[in-house]
This record gives C-alpha cells, structure tokens and sequence, in this order.
C-alpha cells in the first residue's frame, strides 16, 4: 500500500537544523513539530505548507515523498 510520507526531518537533516530551531520558525510547539517530523499528523492544512515551504526554502514536492508500506 503506498502512502503519503512527509520529508521534514530529512530536510532538517540536510540543512543541519534542529526540531527546536522549526518550532522557533513556526512559532508553534514542539508537539506539532514533531508530529510532523514523525509522519503522525492526520491532518495538514495549506497554510503550514507554505510556512514550511518559506522556512525550509523548498518547494511542496520537496516536503513530501510516497512510500511503499
């Protein structure tokens, strides 16, 4: 079954930025930050796209990837 994954950690990682720098970013809490970073979120809405977009300097596809699990 192939399922929508989200690549933010692995955008950090690239970066060498921390969980607790995105939350500074954000301005949100760091347990939405890591739901995000964990692919637990049930729910995204387009506003946090394009914050993460502006903040990680990427593009919608660059946040994403599809896995076969």
């Amino acid at each position: 079954m192939k399922m929508i994954q989200m690549r933010v950690q692995e955008l950090l990682n690239e970066k060498k930025k921390t969980r607790y720098w995105l939350v500074k970013q954000m301005q949100t809490t760091y347990k939405t930050v890591n739901k995000i970073c964990d692919n637990t979120l049930t729910g995204l809405q387009l506003d946090t796209i394009e914050k993460l977009c502006s903040i990680l300097n990427c593009q919608p596809n660059d946040l994403f990837k599809i896995s076969n699990q």
